[in-house]
């Protein structure tokens, strides 16, 4: 299903560095021409310098109904927002921007509400299950925030900056009050892996986990949705792990992305 684009159709820009790994417009696309909204999602490659500008000039066009942000521009964007959601201000990320009438930017965060939901509707349960979270960015804080919103047992944080793991377990526990700490990238204590960095999209990127001691009984959840199948999720099935792709994520937050950008219209 698709709208013909005419001189009303709104323009939802993906900010993105780079943009040739984007899927989402295949999936939210024909998701607005069925729900009747005249908008259009298209991936727009920024330089994290040039971020800025570009944010303010989309402010100005009223052809700009608001933005989408993926890797790396989730950290920057809450600075260029005149207003947050409660979670992308106290997560310092936005993967969504509604643009008002007047231009002002309202940012939120639904990564982290996306990729749990992704995982229920995929029939994996997280309750009483230890989780291994790889990588404290953007979508890692989200998905950090929206696990221990769940009955986990506790949440481990591996990140490249130990001390920037250990600042967002100390904000998810004081948020939620479940239990989450810094800890080694090393799957092998843990129910649950997930992998909120961006290793996996090369084909020569390095495994995002110290070790490869994974199990049957374990899940091994991507947010990397390009390719489909990443170097993590191969390693995990081939030892008998249950794997979950990254493009659960966006398919489970695509109707919240566009309730937020228009005011569930």
């Amino acid at each position: 299903m698709s709208t013909p684009v005419t001189g009303h159709t709104s323009i939802l820009p993906l900010l993105a560095y780079p943009a040739s790994h984007i899927r989402t417009p295949s999936f939210m696309n024909p998701a607005l021409a069925a729900r009747g909204i005249d908008a259009l999602v298209v991936p727009w490659q920024v330089a994290p310098p040039a971020l800025g500008e570009v944010v303010q000039a989309m402010r100005r066009s009223e052809s700009v109904a608001g933005l989408i942000a993926t890797v790396p521009h989730k950290t920057a964007l809450p600075a260029l927002c005149d207003t947050l959601t409660t979670d992308a201000e106290a997560l310092g990320a936005v993967n969504v921007v509604r643009r008002g009438a007047d231009g002002a930017l309202h940012g939120g965060t639904l990564d982290g509400e996306g990729f749990v939901s992704g995982l229920v509707q995929e029939g994996h349960a997280l309750d009483g299950r230890s989780v291994l979270l790889l990588g404290a960015g953007g979508a890692g804080a989200a998905i950090a925030l929206a696990l221990c919103r769940h009955p986990i047992k506790r949440l481990i944080i591996a990140n490249r900056s130990i001390e920037k793991a250990q600042d967002l377990a100390r904000l998810v526990t004081g948020l939620t009050g479940t239990p989450a700490e810094a800890g080694p990238a090393d799957p092998a204590a843990a129910d649950v892996v997930v992998n909120a960095t961006v290793l996996g999209m090369r084909p020569d990127d390095p495994l995002p986990v110290t070790t490869t001691s994974f199990r049957p009984g374990q899940l091994v959840a991507e947010a990397v949705m390009q390719p489909a199948h990443t170097r993590l999720l191969e390693t995990a099935q081939a030892q008998g792990a249950a794997t979950h792709a990254g493009e659960h994520m966006i398919r489970a937050q695509i109707d919240r992305l566009i309730d937020f950008l228009f005011e569930a219209s």
